[in-house]
């Protein structure tokens, strides 16, 4: 029982990261249309910062949280204005293809700079060690990030269904003509929506810089299972990638437990059933389908 629960929160924890990544890359998706092929090396670039920034200047893990969001937020601005805006009116395969190409790119720059070796990167000291409830011990650092993963997906649920900014973004998304005929800049919208999406990104790699190797390919292999939970959850549903987030994240840490040979296929036969059962995904619509 012990250790089925401690699979669980394994699970749990990897989900975390798959929910916050998916959930910027399904904002991306809702507002533009853009299939964000970069957002793997963007979760990279998020722990690859928090490492340099803490051996540079002793950046610690906590005002990491907020700074390297910050400085990735910028960092999609930037993209989104001198790349992306740019393809926005022709097909998205254009825009597929440049970010598959920017992720090449980011990832190449880093194994110039940082080599192919991990880097070291500290963990809270109140964060390390177990949490003790009668005789079940769980790790503490992947209790907090399944909790903190859960109240960040929660604020940005709120942020885009119970607020001004997430109406209007909601509406622009949904019926931008519309939308525009009221009076609402749309185009102001997408550049701070695609950098807040990169930001998420970016938030899922400081959370997995103390718990994962720290390198310039950590993204590859993040992006394949995150197009597959951007599937299962439903493309450019919010809830859908919260909820398949996890779900993958479950279902990969039961794998390697009971099954490692088989712990990576069984995400994407999940995939396949979803796709047959359900082709929109879990939460998704028909038309985005």
């Amino acid at each position: 029982m012990n250790a089925f629960l401690l699979y669980t929160v394994q699970g749990l924890a990897a989900g975390s990261f798959y929910a916050l990544a998916a959930l910027g890359l399904a904002i991306i998706f809702g507002v533009l249309g853009v299939v964000n092929f970069a957002h793997g090396a963007c979760y990279m670039l998020g722990a690859i910062v928090a490492a340099v920034l803490q051996d540079l200047i002793g950046l610690s893990f906590w005002p990491a949280l907020i700074v390297v969001p910050i400085l990735l937020f910028l960092f999609g601005v930037i993209i989104e204005r001198l790349f992306v805006s740019r393809l926005t009116e022709l097909d998205p395969l254009y825009n597929f293809l440049l970010t598959f190409g920017l992720s090449l790119l980011l990832v190449d720059l880093i194994k110039r700079q940082y080599g192919v070796s991990g880097l070291p990167y500290t963990r809270p000291e109140i964060l390390s060690g177990q949490l003790s409830l009668g005789s079940i011990h769980l790790p503490t650092y992947q209790v907090f990030v399944f909790i903190f993963s859960l109240v960040i997906c929660g604020l940005v649920w709120l942020l885009m269904t119970r607020t001004r900014i997430g109406m209007i973004v909601r509406a622009s998304t949904e019926k931008s003509d519309l939308t525009r005929a009221l009076g609402v800049n749309v185009k102001a919208w997408v550049t701070p929506v695609f950098g807040f999406g990169i930001a998420l990104a970016g938030l899922a790699g400081v959370l997995a810089a103390p718990f994962r190797a720290i390198t310039a390919d950590m993204g590859s292999s993040f992006i394949i299972i995150l197009f597959a939970v951007v599937v299962i959850g439903g493309l450019g549903s919010i809830v859908g990638a919260v909820v398949a987030g996890f779900l993958v994240g479950l279902v990969e840490a039961y794998g390697q437990a009971y099954a490692p040979q088989l712990s990576q296929i069984v995400i994407f036969v999940l995939m396949a059933l979803v796709i047959l059962i359900r082709p929109a995904g879990l939460f998704g619509r028909e038309e985005n389908a």
